[in-house]
């Protein structure tokens, strides 16, 4: 997409094996564990707090590699996100805190169960907790971020994503301002009681350790409600053809409104596809499940994922 002397562009991060942008923080926390001799095959049960992607790639990833996996999820996450975990073989724990925690300062239910169930019984659990595992950063350190440097060219001057643990914003935004300590670096924040899985609005809840290392690489927010997210949704199937997630949604609904005024190579990471969000769309009167039925069936940019 482009505007005059502005090109825009989103990286479909669903196009990795497990269809999110949390594979990368998975795969680099486990290899991590491993070198560090915390995880044993056939032994350790890894044991995740997570919103819905990072349990799917550490559940897909851990038993490809040869570990249990157990998940504590918040109940507000889609059914279709608890139904690929049990699918990919994981145990689900569920807990009633929103998508956005609010119980105290990065300690909400599904963090503090995970670590009590970790913490009980350290000889068997591993707990990689991506909200302050310094692999999540790394991933997209070297990963993630010189992907992006290299598919634009260098050109790249705007960079947004949402913030969950703080690995994507942080990871990618050091590379980058390393490059270039000129590059915008734009978080996306949602609304109070929000609908965007996976996101933080860090007014009512708390900054994970892993953002607040390197917050300061962070120069400015977009904000963006929950209409103005999934208001986009229908527009980008019909424009472009692509079915994105809500939160997907939520990053081009901030790169749309964002002023630029100067010419810009803009790039937003769209973290997953729609596929896991037919009942929330429906939900939220998006789409009809009929209609969503439809969208996937003729979709484009889909890509081959692991559990499907």
């Amino acid at each position: 997409m482009s505007n005059n002397q502005i090109q825009y562009f989103a990286k479909l991060e669903s196009h990795n094996p497990f269809g999110s942008v949390k594979d990368r923080a998975a795969y680099w926390m486990i290899k991590d564990a491993e070198e560090k001799g915390r995880l044993k095959k056939n032994h350790t049960i890894i044991i995740e707090p997570t919103s819905g992607n990072t349990g799917i790639a550490l559940a897909g990833i851990a038993s490809l590699l040869g570990y249990e996996v157990e998940i504590v999820i918040p109940e507000k996450a889609s059914e279709e996100t608890k139904k690929i975990i049990a699918k990919l073989g994981a145990k689900i724990y569920e807990t009633s805190d929103d998508l956005c925690p609010k119980v105290g300062a990065g300690t909400d239910q599904s963090i503090a169960l995970a670590t009590s169930i970790a913490s009980s019984r350290p000889d068997k659990y591993y707990s990689p907790n991506q909200y302050s595992n310094e692999a999540n950063f790394l991933g997209h350190y070297r990963g993630t971020g010189p992907e992006i440097w290299k598919q634009t060219e260098g050109k790249i001057t705007h960079f947004f994503t949402g913030v969950g643990t703080g690995g994507t914003i942080t990871g990618i935004g050091t590379y980058l301002k390393e490059k270039n300590p000129n590059i915008m670096i734009i978080g996306c924040q949602p609304q109070k009681d929000h609908l965007i899985q996976g996101w933080r609005n860090f007014e009512e809840s708390a900054k994970p350790d892993l953002y607040l290392r390197r917050e300061k690489i962070v120069d400015d927010w977009a904000h963006v409600s929950n209409q103005e997210a999934f208001s986009v949704v229908k527009e980008v199937f019909e424009k472009d053809g692509m079915l994105i997630s809500p939160s997907s949604a939520a990053v081009y609904a901030c790169m749309k409104k964002y002023k630029i005024d100067s010419q810009a190579c803009v790039v937003g990471i769209f973290a997953d596809d729609g596929r896991k969000f037919k009942s929330v769309y429906a939900k939220q009167q998006i789409m009809s499940e009929n209609e969503f039925d439809t969208a996937l069936k003729n979709a484009k940019h889909l890509s081959n994922i692991a559990y499907l």
